[in-house]
């Protein structure tokens, strides 16, 4: 009575036959256990060698870029001071000249500022190119301008 109380208490043990899951073409079965080429996915080393080389380009552009960047918007914030702070040419040029001091703005000087007068307002527009060099004969431009009519609200700020 024991032994029958036993045995079927028992489950049935299931079927370990490792040896069938690598059929005899030496092959692996797939996810849905069926024999088959399992679908490969991702990036070959090549192809991530590739991508790895245009980040690293995009990365490097990128930096040498924040200088001209920098630039322009030092720019940008002395132009808008100096419009708020003059009253003639003369005395937004002077202005001009001590924020790019103060800023180290070398790309443009006072001299290269257009001041013109609009309505009641004076206008002081600006418009330079800044050259980044990428190899030995290969440079990428790029054309800054704007000036303080862009911003009016922001030409009283500090």
């Amino acid at each position: 009575m024991w032994e029958e109380s036993a045995a079927s208490n028992r489950r049935a043990a299931p079927d370990l036959n490792f040896g069938a899951a690598v059929p005899a073409l030496g092959r692996p079965l797939n996810c849905s256990g069926s024999v088959g080429s399992a679908r490969q996915r991702g990036l070959s080393l090549v192809s991530l060698i590739f991508v790895g080389i245009i980040v690293i380009a995009l990365l490097w552009i990128g930096m040498k870029s924040v200088p001209a960047l920098s630039e322009y918007f030092a720019v940008e914030r002395a132009v808008q001071k100096a419009g708020a702070e003059g009253a003639t040419v003369g005395e937004i040029r002077r202005a001009f000249e001590r924020y790019a001091t103060v800023d180290d703005i070398k790309s443009i000087g006072s001299k290269d500022l257009d001041i013109t007068k609009d309505a009641d307002r004076i206008v002081v527009s600006y418009s330079y190119s800044y050259s980044i060099p990428v190899l030995d004969n290969v440079r990428i431009v790029i054309d800054f301008s704007g000036s303080n009519r862009d911003h009016a609200g922001r030409a009283a700020q500090p």
